[in-house]
């Protein structure tokens, strides 16, 4: 069994992916109703996955006998200056789930969670694409300023993402 102090930790971070899924889930829905229907499918691909990592985590406290308790979830923000901007919070976003996450494996560590240890190594592996991927289409973004044919470019481009099986 896993300490109170681990238990607590990792309830947290399943609180910590929601919120991440809830924060994508009003980005996509600003991009869609400025008619960026490209990047809000990607937005929505993106909020599955923090929710399936929620699930990830909560599976893992339930194969260890722990209890999973939710707690509220806070307002995300639902105004944006600009698509841009969008995808440069979320990228903000990927990088704070990469602290928490780092923050949780530490704790594993103190405490000797050695089962905790190695899920979490999964999620630092998966953190280190989420934030890849995030800030190269930031990149993009900042590459086409405010050129509309190379938005649109862009927004078609992203609405091409698939869903990844993660193995959750």
């Amino acid at each position: 069994m896993l300490s109170q102090v681990m238990q607590d930790a990792i309830n947290d971070q399943v609180n910590n992916e929601l919120f991440s899924s809830y924060t994508y889930l009003s980005m996509a829905a600003w991009c869609e109703h400025k008619q960026f229907v490209g990047c809000a499918h990607w937005l929505r691909l993106q909020s599955d996955e923090e929710r399936g990592h929620a699930t990830r985590l909560q599976d893992f406290l339930l194969a260890r006998n722990c209890r999973v308790y939710y707690k509220s979830i806070a307002e995300p923000a639902c105004e944006f200056e600009s698509v841009a901007e969008v995808f440069e919070k979320a990228l903000a976003q990927e990088q704070t789930v990469t602290a928490q996450i780092d923050g949780l494996y530490e704790l594993a560590f103190k405490e000797k969670a050695f089962a905790a240890l190695v899920e979490l190594e999964w999620f630092i592996t998966e953190q280190v694409e989420e934030e890849k991927t995030a800030r190269e289409v930031v990149h993009k973004f900042h590459m086409v300023a405010d050129d509309p044919a190379s938005l649109l470019d862009l927004d078609r481009e992203l609405s091409s993402r698939v869903a990844e099986d993660e193995g959750a």
